[in-house]
């Protein structure tokens, strides 16, 4: 088990919208996902600066990597895009969040 965290940005008047899109999350999304080795998925919002921090574990045996070519997420990024900073291919723009401190 891995823990991963990084930074998205969002555009400034969207935040209901991206609440309303993960609050009915597609159910072939969650499963793939789920079936990719990402369990204990969190996002948190900095309302001052639109700033999205996610933190999600990965089992050891993840696929993580995979994800990017799987059509339901391609889809997902797409129904995303218009809400956040993407790259090219409507990939979120990612920045690695590093860790500096966990108690258990």
């Amino acid at each position: 088990m891995s823990i991963h965290a990084f930074k998205m940005q969002l555009k400034p008047g969207v935040v209901d919208e991206y609440r309303k899109r993960h609050d009915e999350i597609w159910p072939e999304l969650s499963n793939l996902l789920s079936q990719a080795g990402i369990y204990d998925y969190s996002i948190f919002l900095d309302e001052g600066t639109l700033s999205l921090f996610a933190v999600l574990k990965l089992r050891d045996e993840n696929q993580r990597d995979a994800l990017p070519g799987h059509p339901v997420m391609q889809r997902w990024w797409d129904h995303m895009a218009p809400l956040m900073e993407v790259q090219p291919g409507s990939q979120p723009k990612e920045w690695p969040l590093p860790l500096l401190f966990h108690m258990d």
